[in-house]
């Protein structure tokens, strides 16, 4: 009965172990090309995330985020051009953090 639930173990960490190498790599996710039905062809694809996710992601890494409502549009503009040079964004993520944000004041 021992040997049962220490096997039952190794094969939960096992199992855990490899989800946790799968989630801390690098590699993008690939979608096989079914359009073409060519074998071997893959296209690498990117989940767009919406201004929201990527205020609550980013925004919250170094400080606690602000409510949209604390500031005002012009100040969100500011807030957001030094933002954007600090946590290294893309000028499309910041356009859609700021259009988050002056749309939700």
């Amino acid at each position: 009965m021992k040997t049962t639930t220490n096997f039952k173990a190794a094969i939960i960490l096992s199992v855990m172990a490899s989800i946790m190498v799968a989630c801390s790599s690098n590699k993008k996710p690939i979608a096989t090309d079914t359009a073409t039905e060519v074998a071997g062809s893959e296209v690498d694809f990117k989940i767009e995330k919406s201004g929201a996710q990527l205020w609550g992601e980013v925004c919250n890494r170094c400080h606690i985020a602000p409510s949209p409502a604390d500031y005002n549009d012009t100040d969100w503009e500011t807030i957001s051009l030094h933002m954007r040079v600090r946590a290294n964004l893309t000028e499309e993520e910041i356009t859609k953090i700021e259009t988050f944000l002056k749309s939700a004041n």
